[in-house]
């Protein structure tokens, strides 16, 4: 009949089978990462009040999530390890027994090489002051003294058994130093996932809680500046240069659009990190009941995989991981 359109797209709309059918974008467990916070001698897991369903775990505990993360067949587990005691320079970090070395260990004796154990690397959680890199006299942030502790770093979480290291403290040259002493002690097939954008947010706050930080002020002076975009691309190349084999976006949902001109640029695995904020803001809406929790968790993940993310590092990733096994 004149007057009815001839081209109807909700054809491809119409039922749940036709919209699987026709779905651009997936979402896999494969895909998925946990982050994990491992704390020192904690003797039953402790909530993590400002994200809800999140936990600092006891060695034993961390253990059982690990294995569980296995059995769904997720990408891998990322650990922060939350130190008893912190000093200046984080020393806590290189200690063969200290608690994100002994994590890694736990992690790898329980999953071997079943499922991927990544590690932090960064000082934050072990400086008394917070900050990712020790500081010099005038009380900054000192790049070159804290790349010689990020290759010490990078080897001892090697040493441990950690498959992937993640360099997150955005000093100037880190992949390099820790590619560089990696290699040089025979793990030369860890694999570097490098926090190559980071950019200093508000949305890290629930982070800082979970990790028991020290820091006062900001990380402005190394984290990027959220008004800049050609910055992210100078960041990747450096680092992919340097010997990154992952690159990372980081905090993901307010920088979809970095996501995809980093996807767009580059041809190594793209990775984004779906942050405690992002997280506890769809938390506390649902708690509220203001959204459909479910529905805006697979909406959010799905949004950061369409942008351009290969893997996602989110809280989410068990959760989900089980629901898509659940409703294959």
């Amino acid at each position: 009949m004149p007057g009815f359109p001839e081209v109807r797209p909700r054809r491809l709309r119409s039922s749940a089978a036709v919209r699987r059918l026709v779905a651009e974008t997936t979402l896999e467990p494969r895909q998925l990462i946990l982050p994990m916070f491992v704390r020192e001698d904690a003797r039953e897991p402790i909530e993590i009040r400002s994200m809800p369903g999140v936990v600092q775990h006891t060695r034993d505990t961390a253990r059982k999530a690990v294995a569980e993360a296995a059995s769904l067949g997720l990408g891998g587990v990322m650990l922060f390890g939350v130190p008893s005691v912190k000093d200046e320079v984080g020393s806590g970090a290189l200690d063969p027994d200290g608690i994100l070395n002994v994590a890694i260990r736990d992690a790898v004796s329980e999953v071997g090489d079943s499922l991927l154990v990544m590690s932090d690397l960064c000082l934050d959680e072990f400086t008394s002051h917070g900050h990712c890199g020790v500081l010099d006299s005038s009380g900054r942030v000192d790049n070159d003294a804290t790349l010689a502790i990020y290759a010490e770093m990078g080897v001892a979480q090697a040493a441990a058994g950690a498959h992937v290291v993640g360099p997150s403290g955005m000093m100037d040259g880190q992949v390099g130093v820790v590619r560089s002493a990696l290699d040089k002690a025979g793990f030369v097939d860890t694999v570097i996932l490098a926090y190559a954008v980071k950019y200093a947010s508000a949305f890290f706050g629930p982070f800082r809680e979970a990790v028991d930080s020290s820091l006062t002020g900001d990380r402005k002076t190394y984290q990027q500046d959220n008004a800049n975009s050609r910055d992210a691309i100078r960041e990747v190349d450096l680092d992919i240069a340097e010997g990154a084999d992952i690159v990372m976006v980081k905090p993901a949902l307010a920088y979809l659009d970095i996501i995809r001109q980093v996807r767009d640029h580059v041809n190594v695995p793209v990775a984004a990190y779906n942050i405690s904020g992002e997280y506890a803001m769809v938390e506390a809406a649902a708690a509220n009941g203001w959204i459909n929790r479910e529905a805006a968790i697979l909406e959010t993940l799905t949004a950061i995989r369409r942008a351009g993310a290969d893997t996602i590092l989110t809280y989410w990733a068990t959760e989900t991981a089980a629901h898509l096994l659940n409703h294959r």
